[in-house]
């Protein structure tokens, strides 16, 4: 039965438009005793009374007045209220610990040329990188996330080189893991208030994929095998790749990123609040 006792983890939270053309939040949200989810809907007027602050993921709810389905695993939420706001992301001080991680894998790359070109990108783009999210709802969705994400790719890639991979060029994969994502600083917006992430509508207009924008500026720069293994790193075709790795005749240091950044996501399935914890 429902009860205001219950006390629920926002999962994730997004806006659509109805038939009417009227705002609808969808929200869903996880028991924090028994694990279970309960998908939500919004209408526009119970959004209006709300703040967006709400719905930030991590985010910890009750529901004060809402209809629930037969099954009580669909609700038509009225009211909420907040119980324990989550961490937006990282800190300013762990922002820029994560920035330093990341360059100092730039230093490896022994190739002059590509760590020049890695170095720029970073240098070039540091304030976009250090709040730049992973995701909007999948993995490492917050400020920060996608330097956690991409350090966590570089430090797996590291671990293998010297176990399954000795003839493996390192500066290659290390550049690989390093601008794989690195369309997302674009591609995404995130508001550093409430931790709210979204999609940049520009970027999408101009850019099918961060997918696609790593590869061009590394392929424009002459990184054709780096350029390759972006290219591959989400394995099909129907989930944004550019190389699917179900074709034939495959190189098999193009499987190499893609299983990396997939360990990554899988495990950055958490809550910022879980980091180092």
């Amino acid at each position: 039965m429902f009860s205001t006792d219950i006390i629920y983890e926002v999962v994730t939270f997004a806006i659509g438009d109805t038939k009417s053309g009227t705002k609808m939040g969808k929200l869903q949200l996880r028991d924090t005793e028994n694990d279970e989810t309960l998908n939500c809907i919004l209408w526009e007027e119970a959004l209006n009374r709300m703040d967006s602050k709400l719905f930030r993921c991590g985010n910890q709810l009750r529901i004060v007045s809402g209809s629930f389905n037969e099954k009580y695993n669909n609700c038509l939420v009225q009211s909420l209220e907040l119980v324990k706001e989550a961490k937006t992301g990282l800190s300013e001080d762990e922002r820029e610990e994560e920035y330093k991680a990341l360059v100092s894998y730039i230093d490896k790359i022994s190739d002059e040329k590509l760590k020049k070109f890695v170095s720029d990108i970073y240098s070039e783009n540091k304030e976009e990188i250090l709040i730049a999210p992973a995701a909007k709802l999948m993995h490492h969705n917050y400020i920060g996330g996608l330097m956690v994400h991409v350090h966590e790719c570089l430090r797996y890639a590291e671990a293998m080189f010297g176990i399954f991979f000795q003839r493996v060029n390192h500066d290659e994969v290390y550049a690989a893991c390093l601008l794989h994502d690195i369309g997302k600083i674009f591609e995404y917006t995130v508001d550093l208030e409430s931790g709210l992430i979204d999609y940049d509508e520009d970027f999408r207009k101009e850019w099918i994929s961060h997918s696609q924008y790593g590869f061009c500026i590394c392929m424009n720069a002459g990184f054709k095998r780096v350029a390759r293994m972006i290219a591959a790193h989400h394995a099909r075709a129907d989930w944004g790749a550019i190389i699917d790795l179900n074709e034939k005749d495959i190189e098999p240091i193009l499987y190499l990123v893609h299983h990396i950044d997939d360990l990554s996501a899988k495990f950055g399935k958490i809550n910022v609040a879980m980091l180092g914890g």
